[in-house]
C-alpha cells in the first residue's frame, strides 16, 4: 500500500500542467502514488500527462486516467479517489503547484498527530504577487473536535476554509464514505464536502505548513467565468442545508449554514458585471427561491445581524418571491 495518494485532476491546463508536474517530481517518493486524472481536456494536456506519467514512474507510483467525457472537478476527484490505494490521501489541482518536500512534511504531521485529517495554510499566487491564506483556527499541532470547529456562526471558521487540497486525510475516512464529492458539481464542490467532514469525522488538527501554491486569476477557472455552471453553488449549499438540518445538533449548526449561504448569495448578486445577462437573471431568480427554502426564523436572525449592504440585497430577493406570490 502506498503511504500517500495524491489525486490531481486536469482540464485544459496545458499552460500550467508542466509546473504542477515538476512540483510533483520534487515531492516524489517511492511509496507515494500520483493519480493523474484528465477530465477530457481538448488541448495538449493529455499528451503532457502521458509523457509525465512515464517520467514520474521512475520516482513514484503513477496512475493516469482519462475521462471519455468531461464531468467537472468533483467527478474527476471521485475518479481519483476510486483508484487511489494510499494509507493517506490528498489533492492538488492541475494548475497549482507545491514547494519541494512538502508532502513528506504533510505525511509526518498527520502520522505524528494520529488524527483523521489535518488542515494546512496555503499561498495564494496572483501573477507575481504572493499572500498567505491561513486556516481560521488559532490552535495548532493538537487534536481537535471537527464538530466544534464549525462554530461560531458569526465568524469565519474551518468550514469556510473549504479547499480540499489544503490538508491530508486518513484512508479510514474514504472507507466511511466521507471523502467523495457530490458528483457533477461544477463549482462549490468543496462546500458540502467540508461540512460533511466536520460533522462526521472524529478528530482533526491544523498544522502550520506552507506548501501549496494556489494560482488565482486563471482565465479558464470557473471562479473567473460568470456562466451557468457557477450557479451550481446553489445546489451545493442546498445540500449543506439539507444534510445539516438532519444532524442531531441542527439547532446549533444550522444557523451557521444559513448565514454562510446568505453571504455567498449576497456576494454573487453584488457582482453583476461578472455574469452573462441571462445568467444573472437566473442567478437572481434561483437565489430568491433558495432564500424562501431556508428556515425563515433563522433567516430573519441572519438578516438582522448582517451588515446593511448584504442584508438589503437579500431582503430585496426575499420580497421578490413574496410579491410574486401575492400577485398570483
Amino acid at each position: 500500500m502506498p503511504k500517500l495518494s495524491v489525486i490531481v485532476p486536469f482540464y485544459n491546463v496545458q499552460q500550467y500542467a508542466p509546473d504542477t508536474l515538476k512540483s510533483l517530481r520534487l515531492n516524489a517518493q517511492r511509496d507515494f502514488e500520483f493519480v493523474l486524472v484528465d477530465d477530457h481536456s481538448k488541448d495538449e494536456t493529455p499528451a503532457i500527462l502521458e509523457r509525465a506519467a512515464e517520467e514520474l514512474s521512475d520516482v513514484a507510483q503513477v496512475r493516469y486516467i482519462r475521462h471519455e467525457k468531461n464531468g467537472g472537478l468533483a467527478t474527476a476527484r471521485n475518479t481519483g479517489l476510486d483508484a487511489a490505494q494510499g494509507e493517506y490521501l490528498t489533492f492538488l489541482d492541475g494548475d497549482d503547484w507545491l514547494a519541494p518536500g512538502y508532502f513528506a512534511e504533510l505525511v509526518a504531521a498527520i502520522e505524528g498527530l494520529g488524527v483523521d485529517f489535518v488542515r494546512t495554510d496555503h499561498v495564494q499566487a496572483t501573477a507575481r504577487a504572493r499572500s498567505v491564506s491561513r486556516v481560521p483556527i488559532g490552535r495548532r499541532w493538537e487534536a481537535l473536535n471537527p464538530r466544534a470547529a464549525i462554530l461560531p456562526a458569526d465568524r469565519s471558521t474551518s468550514v469556510d476554509y473549504a479547499f480540499a487540497w489544503a490538508g491530508a486525510y486518513h484512508r479510514r475516512l474514504l472507507d466511511q464514505g466521507l471523502l467523495h464529492f457530490t458528483d457533477g458539481l461544477r463549482t462549490a464542490e468543496d462546500r458540502p464536502w467540508i461540512w460533511k467532514l466536520h460533522r462526521e469525522a472524529e478528530s482533526f488538527a491544523v498544522v502550520s505548513l506552507l506548501g501549496v501554491f494556489y494560482r488565482r486569476g486563471v482565465a479558464s477557472s470557473l471562479t473567473q467565468i460568470g456562466d451557468v455552471r457557477q450557479l451550481d453553488f446553489i445546489r451545493a449549499f442546498d445540500q449543506v442545508i439539507e444534510e445539516t438540518a438532519k444532524d442531531p445538533d441542527a439547532d446549533r449548526l444550522l444557523p451557521k449554514a444559513v448565514r454562510t449561504y446568505c453571504a455567498i448569495i449576497a456576494h454573487h448578486v453584488s457582482d453583476e458585471d461578472k455574469w452573462e445577462p441571462s445568467v444573472y437573471r437566473q442567478l437572481r431568480a434561483r437565489s430568491a427561491a433558495a432564500i424562501q427554502r431556508l428556515p425563515q426564523d433563522m433567516l430573519g436572525d441572519v438578516l438582522e445581524t448582517m451588515d446593511l449592504h448584504r442584508s438589503s440585497k437579500l431582503r430585496r430577493l426575499r420580497r421578490r418571491i413574496t410579491t410574486a406570490k401575492a400577485a398570483a
